[in-house]
């Protein structure tokens, strides 16, 4: 007499934890090919790192101004200078010369007032677009009188013809134009290097006629500079305002402005700094006194809040959760109908919701990713309804999933573009979902009283 087998349809059907148990290993399995995706989307966002590095490697990179400065080089004695006799003899020989240091003093602007407008503008390479601006400087401002005694006890001689204004740009061939450039009542022309050494390594500098018995000397520039990621500057001046303002919508400041406005028409922000608020003084000598001009920065940062990558990969962190709830669905229709799925057809509803964030990711870099969003979630949807309609025999239940499927992805379009709220969000959702599994499983008991 042969024994019956069971059929592999009704496989542990008789036994609802065991039968709970091979639906949750399997959906355990689907982290695999979420896996997956998820290192895939990883190497598509390192990819478009590596293309928004080459293009600012061309267009620009993120720009730093320092200055301007002015450098007056002098001449000062190695060893302290002889005292002057009260009596002048004549007939005694002249006293040999005196050896000698070439050194630079370095002077910052009694004010300085810097202008940007940021014009912003999209570039593209293949399929990825890259953010970059285009920058309207306007520097103006004056300087004091430069106080030489106070930074040298050996001065000799100031080389007033040898001076020269510095303006520090940390990506100078990214420089478009320089426009209007005034020096007291005269103009300046600027020439190729910040001539500085460690102290600011690009830039470019202009010879100055100074006058000596000047209090103060006016300055203004015009620059057009070209970069991507973000704009800083110095606040050199014993007082400096800058005011930036741009048609971006999504800035981070970096030190806090004074004021700041942002809206969906751009931003608009302006620093106020005084002299007393960075680690430098106000002239020094160069190449004698140590001090770092990039310590005190500040500006803002033009970002994009959320890349598509970023929603794709935070898509896929709630996988696991959209499987785990479709399998609920099918396990209770099971239990409530005469219908049985079989394991292989859990696997393959797991396989079509992995899919559906590949396709998501394959779409949303051709086109718009609210568009790629709507076109992957509705291929899954009507693959899993359609099938569940042929497996369960019932389109009453196969339009419930995919009504359920529908408010899972709409929910999750809304959480993905949630820049505050993402984390409050997803675990709302997370409550919700467990409140609703323990409602409709209430009535479930392991064996009788």
């Amino acid at each position: 007499m042969e024994t019956p087998q069971s059929s592999p349809r009704l496989l542990a059907s008789d036994n609802i934890f065991l039968r709970w148990c091979l639906v949750a290993g399997l959906a355990l399995a689907t982290v695999v090919p979420l896996q997956i995706v998820q290192s895939l989307v990883r190497e598509r966002s390192h990819r478009y790192d590596e293309v928004l590095t080459d293009i600012a490697s061309v267009w620009g990179s993120q720009q730093i101004l320092q200055g301007p400065l002015l450098v007056v080089p002098y001449l000062e004695a190695v060893s302290p200078l002889p005292a002057v006799p009260a009596v002048v003899d004549p007939d005694a020989p002249p006293p040999p010369p005196i050896p000698t240091n070439q050194r630079h003093a370095v002077l910052l602007p009694e004010t300085l007032d810097v202008d940007v407008s940021l014009r912003t503008e999209n570039l593209h390479r293949g399929i990825h677009d890259a953010l970059v601006f285009a920058a309207d400087i306007t520097l103006s401002g004056q300087f004091g009188e430069l106080d030489l005694p106070a930074l040298s006890d050996r001065l000799v001689d100031v080389q007033w013809d040898r001076a020269y204004l510095v303006v520090g740009l940390s990506d100078p061939s990214a420089l478009s134009e320089v426009r209007d450039v005034r020096w007291g009542s005269g103009a300046a022309e600027f020439d190729p290097g910040a001539q500085l050494g460690s102290l600011i390594q690009a830039g470019f500098h202009a010879p100055v006629i100074l006058d000596k018995d000047a209090a103060s000397t006016a300055f203004s520039a015009e620059l057009l500079v070209k970069g991507s990621g973000g704009f800083r500057f110095a606040p050199f001046g014993k007082r400096t305002t800058v005011d930036v303002a741009s048609s971006w919508p999504h800035p981070s400041f970096q030190g806090s402005p004074t004021t700041s406005r942002i809206d969906d028409a751009g931003f608009a922000a302006q620093w106020k700094v005084s002299h007393l608020n960075r680690s430098y003084p106000q002239q020094f000598v160069l190449h004698r006194d140590a001090h770092n001009l990039s310590a005190d920065l500040a500006g803002v940062d033009l970002y994009e809040p959320v890349t598509l990558y970023d929603k794709v990969g935070r898509a896929t962190k709630y996988g696991l959760l959209f499987v785990c709830l479709t399998f609920l669905v099918f396990v209770l229709f099971e239990m409530t109908g005469r219908s049985r799925l079989h394991l292989v057809q859990y696997a393959l509803v797991g396989v079509a919701l992995s899919l559906f964030y590949l396709t998501l990711l394959a779409l949303s870099e051709h086109v718009a990713f609210g568009v790629a969003y709507s076109a992957a979630s509705l291929v899954a949807i009507c693959m899993i309804a359609l099938f569940s309609w042929g497996a369960l025999r019932s389109g009453r239940r196969a339009g419930l999933i995919g009504g359920v499927l529908s408010l899972l992805y709409g929910v999750l379009y809304v959480i993905l573009h949630m820049e505050d709220y993402a984390l409050l969000g997803g675990t709302l959702v997370l409550l919700l979902a467990t409140a609703a599994s323990m409602y409709m499983t209430r009535e479930l008991n392991a064996g009788p009283e």
